[in-house]
């Protein structure tokens, strides 16, 4: 039978266009071409400016020969020159690599060479790491990275020692660019947009790609569960390195926001920052927030009250958001992976949750919640019958994605690609309960639950109520390999300065809130090691603990 709705109705310019973020840009520059853009120290600059500078950003990038399917580094921290670079490249045709400034010389010349960079843009902060980083990456047996082009940029607020790497700096590199530059649209929203290295423990990092449409529809789900207003004032404290920001670069292009840039992330700068620019909105891991929570009151007097906050990373701690909650700022917790460009769910909060106890609010939003509004479907599954796991708090599963913020794939990795994507649903490896609520809560990676005595102990559940002892800072428990039980857990504390705490008091605190058999049976303080985006490097703690001494609890 014949579709009548389909005879003669096709796609056509008039009708169809791909989806991209990049239309954002030009939309800001169209409504509000003076409205403030970017702040960054004496710098202030509107968005008909900043689009401008994007455009001409293409036209360089195109005149020696970038086009689509190339690929474009970046090093760069989160200054106006990375903002544009989320536009001027992919205006281009060509793929942002957002390097991420915090890794060694070593794995940057793995990603130079594996993304095959064909330009890379540095920060005078990172030029000593760059120079290492090329010249590693030259030689290397399948160097792609012989004609590399370095492009210098120059930063005022950046007073230490650089080289200069390239034959052309940034300004320079825009002036040589058509004026009237006419932007190229992705031929398909399924055009990669980006490339993103998962961080990665062992092994090399894997390639994440994204395409057009995933990238401006995580941009445009950001605002809803935000509910975003016109001209926020945004901090730059998350990396923009990192998934992109979470397409924050996007979304404040969509609500014609300010860009508050940061070059140095602490305590004493972010506060300023909100003080002087009014900062409505900003983004960060736990251990940012928890900078902040456990920062010197001095430093908080005067900060603007309901400062909206977002917080995602390694499950965060309800005491965190507890903390949070009474510095007067307004959190919402969301849920992600670089897989699925930063967060793709959210823990939804309720009104009626404002009449509960402040301690059970932080419980209730240190869950990973439901999908983004644009996400297709977040489920929690066995991941070997792919059957959805009952709704009852206890059974637990691994938490997979489907839909439109999921990822192309792993760039030049079938095989990881073709594993990800088993059973047509995204894979994250983290393993969850379903409670009766429909809520996601994560209970640990799969590889960090700790069997005891054929018991699972969530570490994370652990983790929470050391967090809860007030002399810690950072907690992460990892298995300890035991002769009678087969593991137990073990405890790695980061003190806070000129706090008094013993073992026994740890276990004491652990004792009030768990089942005996969860209570850490090894304490060890120490400062913890960390990933370049702050996560915890369990495995490394894990070589530790089989050396460790048990205590007896």
């Amino acid at each position: 039978m014949t579709n009548i709705f389909e005879t003669h109705l096709n796609k056509n310019l008039a009708n169809h266009s791909p989806m991209t973020p990049l239309s954002f840009i030009e939309r800001a520059a169209q409504v509000y071409p003076h409205q403030l853009a970017i702040i960054h120290g004496n710098l202030r600059q509107d968005w008909a400016t900043t689009y401008s500078r994007c455009k001409k950003l293409a036209s360089a990038l195109q005149k020696i020969g970038i086009g689509i399917g190339d690929t474009v580094a970046v090093m760069l921290p989160n200054t106006p020159p990375m903002v544009e670079a989320h536009f001027g490249v992919p205006m281009s045709g060509a793929v942002l690599n957002c390097l991420n400034t915090r890794l060694d010389p070593e794995a940057i010349a793995f990603m130079l060479n594996h993304g095959e960079s064909k330009v890379v843009l540095i920060d005078p902060e990172f030029s000593l790491t760059m120079k290492k980083a090329l010249t590693i990456a030259k030689q290397q047996p399948d160097s792609r990275v012989e004609q590399i082009i370095v492009i210098d940029i120059k930063d005022d607020l950046f007073d230490g020692y650089s080289e200069t790497l390239g034959k052309i700096n940034y300004e320079e590199f825009l002036a040589s660019a058509d004026p009237s530059f006419d932007w190229l649209m992705p031929v398909d929203e399924w055009q990669a947009i980006c490339l993103n290295y998962t961080s990665g423990t062992t092994g090399n990092p894997k390639g994440v790609v994204y395409h057009h449409r995933g990238a401006a529809t995580n941009a445009i789900s950001n605002i809803l569960e935000w509910d975003m207003p016109r001209h926020p004032v945004y901090l730059w404290t998350l990396p923009m390195f990192h998934c992109n920001g979470w397409c924050f670069a996007w979304t404040i292009a969509a609500r014609a926001g300010i860009n508050v840039c940061l070059r140095r992330v602490d305590a004493k700068h972010i506060f300023a920052a909100m003080k002087e620019h009014q900062v409505t909105h900003y983004c960060a891991a736990p251990i940012v927030h928890g900078l902040l929570v456990n920062a010197d009151d001095s430093l908080k007097e005067g900060v603007p009250h309901g400062v909206k906050a977002m917080v995602a990373g390694a499950a965060p701690p309800a005491s965190m958001i507890e903390g949070m909650e009474k510095l007067g700022f307004d959190l919402t917790h969301v849920y992600g992976l670089t897989e699925t460009y930063g967060p793709a769910a959210v823990c939804v909060k309720h009104e009626a949750w404002d009449k509960l106890p402040i301690s059970q609010r932080a419980t209730n939003n240190a869950r990973q919640g439901m999908r983004y509004h644009l996400q297709d479907g977040m489920v929690v599954m066995d991941p070997n019958t792919m059957q959805p796991v009952p709704a009852d708090g206890q059974t637990m599963g691994e938490i997979m994605f489907r839909g439109n913020i999921t990822m192309k794939g792993y760039l030049k990795n079938p095989q990881a690609t073709h594993e990800a994507f088993s059973g047509g649903w995204f894979h994250t490896g983290d393993l969850a309960v379903l409670q009766p609520d429909g809520y996601v809560k994560i209970k640990d990676r799969s590889k960090d639950i700790i069997i005891s005595g054929g018991e699972n102990i969530s570490s994370i559940e652990v983790e929470d109520v050391l967090y809860r002892h007030p002399a810690v800072i950072a907690a992460a428990v990892v298995a300890k390999p035991d002769p009678k039980w087969g593991e137990t857990p073990c405890a790695f504390l980061e003190i806070k300065p000129n706090a008094q705490v013993t073992e026994l008091d740890i276990v004491k605190h652990c004792k009030e809130y768990l089942a005996g058999f969860k209570v850490p049976k090894s304490i060890i303080f120490c400062e913890l090691p960390k990933t370049s985006t702050g996560k915890i490097q369990k495995f490394e703690l894990r070589k530790t603990a089989g050396s460790v001494k048990a205590i007896d609890v």
